[in-house]
């Protein structure tokens, strides 16, 4: 299910100078961060706030490095090439480290791909060490208090600015590309992505002010409770991107916690009789949702019964990208419209 980049992503990029000079070697200075004109050396040293404390980058960063999930999306969006970011472990269908959204922006900017970091273990400190960065860009992520603190020994670490892993893709944008010089290019590229939502939204009246629910991965074995994202999720708060709404029973369960997931056992089911839409992780032979449908609890939930239902093929590339990131989401979007827009069509 590819889809080609948004014109608008690469005319944010296009107007950056020695654009087609930033594909070095991870072993090189990132030219890309030294060449845009708009990275102003005057706009450093720069200080930024976030979660786990504040710091200081005293120069133009010449070497960009990024951990966890998707932050390097941004910078390459922008034109430059990290010199090291975390390896893709999920959704990565061909196993070589990236998604395929990322591999397509690399060929774009005729760049090799950088040092990978394998974090299925958790951060690689040392790797990261290696490649010495000027930055360490993770607003979007899960670091502990003790993972940053091992980071900034290496260099300054921009983490989230509220809570783990809830850091909207509008923000990863704004935070990382501020972190690197390019806080005027962050805003251009968050126009144009939301232009880009909005041309494709339009298609599909129907989605407008159906409610939404983002259901976390289930065991197709047991079926005893359901888990969901709350709207301290990136992919719950991007259903108000597409036009969609936050059902009152995912507001209220994310009331009073800052969890992204949380869990309802089949028995309280109803809570969910609100819910419009729900979308969520499946498999690519349907059996989560025939198993769900012949539940004798979870088949009473109106939007199971109606099959107002829409769930992601697995681990694929594409059940990864509805999860908005900077270079996911237009290559995600009109797939990922369309099929809500079906699944709203039976919501009478």
């Amino acid at each position: 299910m590819k889809r080609p980049y948004s014109l608008r992503i690469l005319a944010v990029t296009a107007i950056l100078l020695g654009i087609a000079g930033c594909g070095g070697s991870p072993e090189t200075k990132n030219e890309s961060a030294s060449s845009t004109p708009s990275s102003s050396p005057s706009a450093f040293p720069m200080t930024v706030e976030h979660a786990l404390g504040k710091i200081t980058i005293p120069a133009k960063p010449e070497r960009v490095a990024t951990v966890n999930w998707a932050n390097h999306e941004a910078p390459l969006a922008l034109g430059v090439v990290p010199v090291g970011m975390a390896a893709a472990n999920f959704g990565d269908d061909d196993g070589d480290g990236l998604l395929p959204w990322v591999k397509k922006r690399l060929e774009e900017l005729n760049a090799q791909t950088p040092v990978l970091f394998d974090e299925t273990d958790g951060i690689d400190f040392e790797a990261v060490a290696d490649t010495k960065p000027d930055v360490i860009l993770a607003a979007y992520s899960g670091l502990t208090k003790q993972d940053y603190d091992t980071l900034s020994e290496i260099a300054p670490v921009v983490a989230y600015p509220d809570a783990a892993w809830a850091t909207p893709w509008r923000e990863i944008i704004r935070m990382n590309s501020k972190a690197i010089g390019l806080a005027d290019e962050g805003e251009r590229l968050i126009t144009d992505i939301e232009g880009d939502i909005k041309a494709v939204v339009a298609k599909y009246p129907q989605l407008k002010g159906k409610s939404a629910m983002f259901m976390t991965h289930v065991d197709p074995n047991d079926v005893s409770e359901i888990g969901f994202y709350t709207t301290h999720d990136t992919r719950t708060l991007f259903f108000e991107d597409l036009g969609l709404t936050i059902p009152g029973s995912i507001t209220k369960a994310s009331e009073g916690t800052d969890k992204f997931a949380l869990t309802r056992s089949a028995e309280q089911i109803d809570v969910f009789d609100d819910v419009d839409i729900i979308t969520g992780y499946g498999d690519e032979k349907g059996e989560l949702l025939e198993k769900l449908g012949k539940d004798p609890l979870l088949s009473k939930i109106p939007a199971i019964k109606r099959g107002s239902v829409y769930l992601l093929p697995g681990s694929t590339p594409l059940g990864t990208a509805a999860n908005p990131t900077p270079l996911s989401i237009s290559w995600v979007l009109e797939d990922y419209a369309k099929a809500l827009a079906e699944a709203a069509d039976k919501v009478k």
